[in-house]
């Protein structure tokens, strides 16, 4: 199988990459990145150098760009995509929404076009649980039947791109399906979230900006388990169909940190209390039953198992925490494209 992934040098992309290096070995991945801010080469550093040009190839493409797209289609003999390219990062959608309009929307559409134009067999579309909005605390978990109803102009575009999606299954008959994860956690994921940030200012002794009370609540899944989901999906899911992945861990903001900070062996007096992020949704938590019941789906990590194994990733793997704070990785992808 020839499988496009996008967004494929960012968090969860780079992590589905790995994924597929590790378990199969008749997949060619052909990776599309931007290379945004948080898009780092040396997240597939390994792989780029014992299957560049056999079984993996990069391309510095915009999704949003459509003759880029276009070009990408026409030159690979494409079975399937994969997109993860998105702007993911709330704050940043709230001081200014048009990239993530742009991303996450319209290159959303640009995709799909030139697949559909292209005779893709398959296509998932990796969406989030913020589509649906919040819940209270007695509120059941979000299903697939769940309303979307966004909150943020992040999950806006994101709930906007799963309509695109629908609308090709709908209006087109074309064979996509979408999955829905809660918050995700792991290696490679870039510190303006929550776990690596507080590891990182945690490990400085910098005060800790805590939203609110901390009383937010997310259900925490393990990147690897969520990488699987969306591969289930890819074999198995339905098309016209949503997945929603879980990984059974509703935490406090306030729970997650003080792990951390227990971990660090550091004192709770580095959390600041500061104001609250707008329009703030209380608690996400993911029913997964579908998944179960359609693609085999189960999370292997218990949040306990995942956490130590995240922050001790990091512990051991301070250099790339450092390489992305400072800006050196940038220096990185400069020097890398300069001798291309």
């Amino acid at each position: 199988m020839n499988l496009l992934v996008t967004g494929g040098c960012g968090f969860i992309g780079s992590n589905y990459i790995h994924y597929i290096f590790n378990t199969f070995s008749d997949i060619t991945v052909i990776n599309i990145d931007k290379l945004t801010y948080a898009g780092n080469l040396l997240n597939l550093q390994s792989i780029e150098k014992e299957h560049s040009g056999k079984r993996y190839f990069f391309e510095h493409a915009d999704i949003a760009d459509a003759n880029a797209v276009a070009d990408i289609f026409e030159k690979y003999e494409i079975d399937a995509v994969v997109n993860f390219a998105a702007e993911s990062h709330v704050d940043r959608s709230i001081n200014d929404p048009s990239p993530f309009i742009t991303t996450n929307v319209m290159g959303t559409q640009v995709l799909l076009t030139a697949a559909r134009k292209a005779n893709i067999e398959r296509f998932v579309h990796v969406s989030t649980d913020e589509v649906y909005g919040d819940l209270s605390l007695d509120d059941p978990a979000f299903t697939e039947e769940t309303p979307l109803h966004p909150s943020s102009p992040y999950s806006a575009s994101k709930a906007s791109a799963d309509m695109l999606a629908y609308a090709f299954y709908r209006t087109y008959g074309y064979n996509v399906s979408i999955t829905r994860c809660s918050n995700n956690y792991g290696p490679y994921q870039f510190p303006e979230k929550l776990i690596p940030l507080m590891f990182s200012l945690a490990s400085t002794d910098k005060p800790l900006p805590v939203y609110g009370t901390g009383m937010n609540i997310r259900d925490w899944i393990h990147v690897s388990d969520h990488c699987r989901g969306v591969h289930l999906t890819l074999m198995k899911g339905k098309a016209g169909k949503a997945y929603n992945f879980g990984g059974n861990a509703e935490r406090t903001n306030l729970e997650v940190i003080r792990t951390i900070l227990n971990d660090l062996g550091k004192s709770e007096d580095l959390i600041s209390y500061v104001k609250d992020r707008p329009g703030h949704d209380r608690r996400y938590a993911m029913d997964y039953t579908l998944a179960q019941k359609e693609l085999g789906y189960e999370p292997e990590y218990s949040f306990e198992r995942g956490i130590k194994e995240t922050l001790d990733w990091y512990r051991e793997n301070s250099n790339w925490l450092q390489d992305v704070q400072s800006g050196a990785y940038l220096d990185f992808m400069k020097k890398w494209y300069g001798s291309k």
